[in-house]
């Protein structure tokens, strides 16, 4: 298991000190090396370009702002807010779609060959032998074309014409979203997306706090809450008020960096600090607030979502790639033939053609010219070992595909109503050879849902075993304050807490109502809590259900119910968590004048300051081991009684740190360390991260597919680690390799690169040892970044998880697997910061429903819950690859049997490339006579039903090692072809030397020859289709039927005098079928052509299955070998102690900074309650160090 960490969390040792904001990991891994990175300057000439100025749409298009475009012509560099993501319009259509298609080389070449046939000298056969398939090809991709793109035109239109109110002309109007321009004032109101990346002015809400629903950037369903600067907040509340602003913004350029923004309002001459806080982003959603306003500083395309969404890359598969490969080693062989042929018919024509009398053709020229012209007719003769239905046929195959994993009932999601999609229709067959997946988290692998499920008190652990379902949740019917959805399984602990007798209990609960930074809203006589993290509001739930209820808080008190009574505490300071300190704290000051303060994080952290003198220490460690073992997030809970003058003492100190100007931030981190130490510990909690259903199952059956899981996340590694447990991603039979082990390895491989350079300049990507040698499998936990080692070395690990990861990092280290492992990716991810990674591997699946569509909009393929994900790879990706592979094999077999009869013929008619079949039956061969069956193979073969692909992942192998089509099948198709193409030469020229007809004529004529070949050609061809066919339906046996049927009915048709009278020129073969094939010696010669061509391949297929069987043959042997393995233990051991840290806590800070300032208040209630009786201390007096702790 991988886990990457940003610098600001490494050790000194693991990377030179830097300031914290001036560290960042740069272009994601891409050298995988950390670098420095000062914070822009707003002062310094020239990094301040944009510039925008409130109510004031002319200035944004003065000369200043405009960039060239072309040529001379110039527009402004301020983006509309209509976005695009449609590829064509009523003009350019036809033209761009055209090229497009032009651009594949396949289509130039019958382009070419049409222009060929065009002219007389060189032609052979009729220009519309290729024109009608050419225009079929053309339009039917056109149309699947302009099918999509009127999609897109659609989503584009939705989202450009939604409502919002502009303010235009002194007053709000109403105004499409297309409509709005930089430096326009716009209101939103409660659950309006938000238009464009906004300055938030002014809310309805106090100190115009705005909360955010960011599903679409981060796939977090938690609320962030934003800001408004104080002097726009008392300045601008009215229209005419907003009418007069007139503010001009200075700021960074259009970037991608969700997590950053720096700028700077100049308004009446004072200048004020923005920060992103203060920005609204596109994508989002007002919640929880009426009304807000908000100045546009970036539209349309320059906003940060549509930033993040990267390049879009035109995707192709691997056997498209390869197929091209083939096409052009097919062209290099048919130059070859055609050179071959035109030679020899150079030396034929001087040797005989020019003696013979009767071939002279009244034209004077040369045996070179002749065999120059002869060249090019050859081209046009065997131009169908590269037929252009091939391509047609392979488009109709994918959409076929397509349409299946559409309707799949079960990939749809009843709950929200989502089918599965697949969105595109080109790289189905690709889903069969994935070889790394890289996962989101939130709301991809977890449904971003905590529960409170255990805890430990005392020494003491309580809450079911989540094996047993028998037992009945705890009834909450006596508190009314409960949430109705919470549910707890231990009635032991609600009845101790309810007894009001164990000091500890209730100690325990008060903690989690007081310590934290959750805000409470008031609605309908409810409560509703807001929580920096969905783990934080989880706590405060558990303890408003066992009846501490936080009721509210105001810039320095905080108002609980403990059980029937209500407590007002006074806030004396909150001691924010942030990812290095792991831990938060608060000092409260209790009614009767006491201090304590009280701390919750991780047990790394909070061990470390516990007082000697701290009880339940083991206790508590063994209950958190099980805890972990058991995939929960935990916290301990402690606290510590503080004197009045040890309080004062620390808070001037406190005071002095916070108006620091120098690293204030770890300022305050020393000044916290000095008060949270000789913490008493109480307990802790378990928290159960929910996961989505089926999670673990598909992991773990994607992992036996040999499919590895990356999962890349921007939460902290000890979360990431722990869902990577509960997922069943990390097993305990893994060993884990950590710090300085990993980068001693790291660092020897660096040197052996150093010591022997030419080894890898030679082509060497890794030394013959491995990092971990030995079956073990191995989990990889990583700091700093070291390239291609990094890769080679992840890649020999069974689990890799990337912590604290930018969407841009998350994009990088997909690509760069890509790039170093050649390896098929898929990227599955459900918000806006999964865009770009979704968009740089091979797939792209969006996770639709719950978290917004951004992901989904850019991905391939899309449905509702990560289990899905199991059955379009190992069902439908699987079928999709055999049946494209199975289908490419037999077109491409079916091709050169046809074509190659020609180059046999060639031999005996003076290398003049004239043609063996009729023009008729070389234009419908692959049209009508032998496309159906083959496309049916392609759309419904399979050689396992759904249900044995999923019982056995290993049938998922041979697509990633691409065993079933490379160059190996293609030159197995190919001497096939030329095989059977002898066959159905050789056999009916030796029949035809010496024979005699019934009625005493001899059917040794070349039209006769030509229907004898035609017709073996087409038994062959259907009936070995027939052969490979693994899964029979009707509709299989109807199309090989009917291939053969509509054959010989066209034939008969097209041979018959009625049409030789109306069309003499075109049909010449007037009366040949019904005279050949009317004599029995012919249908014994097509009755051994037939059967010699197909008996090696049947006695081949026997051996095949009886001495080589394939692993598909296998699966029988497999099941049985899977009883087996089912009744050997398992390698998980409960009782096994775990020292990993499974704490869980927001990955971003608090509101601790919001609560101090008091902007979140309208005003101060008075205290409620009197003096507390609950708990009953010893006076701080008489504390001594060997006797610290509470007592009744």
């Amino acid at each position: 298991m991988y886990t990457y960490r940003p610098v600001d969390t490494f050790k000194d040792e693991d990377v030179h000190i830097l300031d914290r904001e001036e560290r960042w990991f740069e272009r994601g891994v891409k050298e995988a090396i950390y670098v420095k990175r000062k914070r822009p300057s707003l002062n310094r000439g020239g990094d301040v370009t944009w510039k925008v100025k409130a109510n004031d749409r002319p200035y944004h298009q003065l000369p200043e702002f405009k960039k060239k475009v072309f040529l001379c012509i110039k527009k402004s560099k301020y983006s509309g807010n209509a976005i695009k993501t449609y590829k064509y319009n009523v003009i350019t259509f036809l033209p761009l779609n055209l090229y497009e298609q032009f651009k594949r080389v396949a289509n130039i070449y019958f382009l070419a060959l049409l222009i060929l046939q065009i002219i007389p000298e060189i032609s052979t056969l009729p220009w519309y032998t290729t024109l009608i398939p050419l225009v079929i090809v053309l339009g039917i991709t056109a149309i699947k074309d302009l099918v999509d793109d009127l999609a897109r035109h659609r989503m584009d239109n939705e989202i450009n014409n939604r409502k919002c109110e502009v303010l235009l002309n002194g007053r709000f109007q109403e105004a499409k979203w297309r409509e709005i321009q930089v430096g326009d004032v716009v209101r939103l109101k409660k659950n309006d997306f938000i238009p464009a990346d906004l300055l938030l002015l002014s809310s309805s809400n106090p100190n115009s706090l705005c909360y955010v629903e960011t599903a679409e950037l981060d796939g977090e369903t938690n609320l962030k809450f934003r800001m408004g600067l104080r002097v726009t907040d008392e300045r601008l509340q009215e229209d005419h008020q907003l009418a007069d602003f007139n503010a001009l913004i200075e700021c960074e350029e259009p970037n991608n960096r969700l997590d950053k923004f720096t700028g700077m309002m100049l308004w009446d001459r004072e200048r004020y600090p923005l920060e992103l806080d203060n920005m609204l982003l596109r994508g989002c959603k007002i919640r929880n607030t009426d009304w807000c306003h908000g100045l546009v500083i970036f539209a349309g395309g320059d906003t940060k979502i549509m930033k993040n969404g990267g390049k879009t890359r035109f995707k192709r598969t691997k056997i498209d790639e390869l197929m091209n490969y083939m096409v052009y080693t097919i062209f290099a062989l048919l130059i070859l033939v055609s050179a071959g042929l035109a030679i020899g018919h150079t030396y034929w024509y001087e040797a005989i053609g020019t003696k013979a009398w009767y071939l002279f053709d009244g034209k004077t020229q040369t045996p070179g010219y002749r065999g120059f012209l002869s060249f090019w007719g050859y081209i046009i003769v065997l131009n169908t070992m590269v037929p252009i239905s091939l391509y047609v046929s392979v488009e109709v195959i994918r959409l076929g595909q397509s349409k299946f994993i559409n309707w799949d009932l079960q990939m749809y999601f009843a709950e929200k109503d989502t089918p599965a999609k697949a969105r595109t229709t080109t790289l189905n067959e690709q889903l069969g050879q994935i070889q790394y997946v890289f996962s989101d988290k939130t709301g991809t692998l977890t449904q971003n849902i905590m529960q409170f499920k255990k805890c430990t008190i005392a020494g003491r652990s309580y809450g079911s075993d989540p094996f047993y379902s028998k037992i009945q949740p705890v009834d909450w019917s006596w508190n009314r304050y409960a949430d109705k959805k919470f549910q707890f399984m231990d009635h032991s602990l609600v009845a101790l807490v309810r007894s009001k007798k164990d000091k500890d209990a209730m100690e325990f609960f008060k903690l989690l109502s007081l310590c934290h930074t959750v805000m409470v809203e008031h609605k309908d006589g409810d409560l509703i809590y807001q929580a920096a993290s969905p783990d934080e509001g989880a706590l405060v739930t558990a303890a408003r259900n066992f009846g501490y209820v936080f009721l509210s808080r105001t810039q320095d008190t905080m108002t609980i119910r403990e059980m029937d009574q209500e407590m007002t505490y006074e806030m004396l300071a909150l001691l924010d968590f942030n990812s290095d300190r792991k831990r938060m704290s608060i000092i409260l000051k209790f009614p009767d004048g006491r201090i304590r303060l009280y701390c919750k994080g991780a047990d790394t952290v909070i061990y470390e300051r516990l007082s000697p003198n701290s009880k339940h220490k083991e206790t508590t460690q063994t209950a958190l081991d099980i805890f972990a073992n058991e995939t929960l997030r935990t916290l301990c809970l402690c606290y510590k009684d503080i004197s009045a003058e040890e309080f004062e003492a620390w808070s001037r100190r406190h005071k002095e740190a916070q108006v620091t100007m120098n690293d204030r931030e770890a300022a305050l981190d020393a000044v916290y360390e000095q008060i949270e130490n000789n913490l008493m510990l109480i307990g802790a909690t378990a928290i159960e991260d929910k996961l989505q259903d089926g999670v673990p199952e598909t992991i773990a059956k994607l992992a036996k597919a040999d499919i590895k899981i990356w999962v890349l996340t921007g939460d902290k590694k000890e979360t990431a680690e722990n869902i990577g447990y509960s997922c069943s991603l990390l097993t305990d039979d893994m060993e884990i390799h950590y710090g300085e082990d990993v980068n001693e390895k790291l660092t020897r491989r660096q040197a052996s690169r150093r010591d022997d350079p030419q080894a890898y300049r030679r082509g060497k990507k890794k030394t013959a040892e491995p990092f971990f040698p030995g079956s073990n499998k191995n989990a990889l936990i990583i700091t700093g970044g070291w390239l291609i080692d990094f890769v080679d070395m992840a890649c020999e690990c069974e689990a890799v998880i990337c912590c604290r990861v930018t969407p841009k990092q998350k994009a990088n280290v997909v690509s760069l697997v890509k790039k170093y492992k050649k390896a098929v990716t898929l990227s599955i991810g459900d918000g806006a910061n999964d865009v770009n990674m979704i968009k740089t591997a091979d797939i792209g699946v969006g996770i639709s429903g719950q978290e917004g569509m951004q992901a989904v909009m850019s991905s391939d393929y899309a449905f509702a819950q990560f289990r899905y994900l199991q059955r379009l790879l190992l069902v439908h990706g699987r079928w999709s690859y055999i049946r494209m592979c199975k289908f490419l094999r037999f077109f491409f077999f079916k091709n050169f049997a046809f074509t190659l009869v020609h180059f046999w013929y060639s031999f005996f008619s003076g290398y003049s490339s004239q043609i063996t079949f009729e023009d008729w039956f070389i234009t419908l061969y692959n049209l009508a006579y032998s496309s159906l069956p083959v496309l049916l193979v392609g759309l419904l073969d399979q050689d396992v039903n759904d249900r044995l692909s999923l019982k056995f992942p290993k049938l998922y192998i041979p697509g990633q090692q691409g065993t079933l089509f490379n160059y190996k099948n293609f030159f197995i198709s190919l001497f096939h072809g030329i095989f059977v193409s002898l066959i159905i030469f050789f056999i009916p020229y030796g029949a035809f030397l010496q024979t005699m007809g019934q009625d005493g004529e001899a059917p040794s004529d070349y039209q006769s020859f030509a229907v004898v070949a035609a017709s073996s050609l087409i038994f062959i061809v259907n009936l070995q289709i027939s052969l490979d066919t693994s899964y029979w339906t009707f509709v299989n046996c109807f199309a090989v039927l009917g291939s053969i049927a509509i054959y010989f009915g066209v034939m008969f048709d097209i041979h018959s005098a009625g049409i030789h009278v109306i069309f003499p020129s075109v049909f010449t073969f007037t009366g040949v079928s019904s005279n050949a094939l009317r004599q029995p010696y012919l249908w014994l010669t097509i009755i051994l052509t037939v059967g010699i061509s197909l008996l090696p391949v049947i006695c081949i297929q026997f051996l095949s299955k009886t001495i080589w069987p394939s692993v598909g043959d296998k699966k029988y042997e497999m099941e049985l070998k899977e009883d087996d393995d089912k009744k050997k233990p398992s390698a998980f051991q409960r009782g096994r102690r775990s020292r990993r840290s499974a704490y869980a806590f927001s990955h971003a800070q608090g509101y601790a900074d919001l609560i101090a300032s008091g902007r979140s208040f309208r005003r101060r209630p008075q205290a409620h309650g009197g003096p507390q009786e609950s708990i009953r201390e010893i006076p701080r007096r008489e504390l001594t160090e060997n006797d610290r702790r509470y007592e009744v």
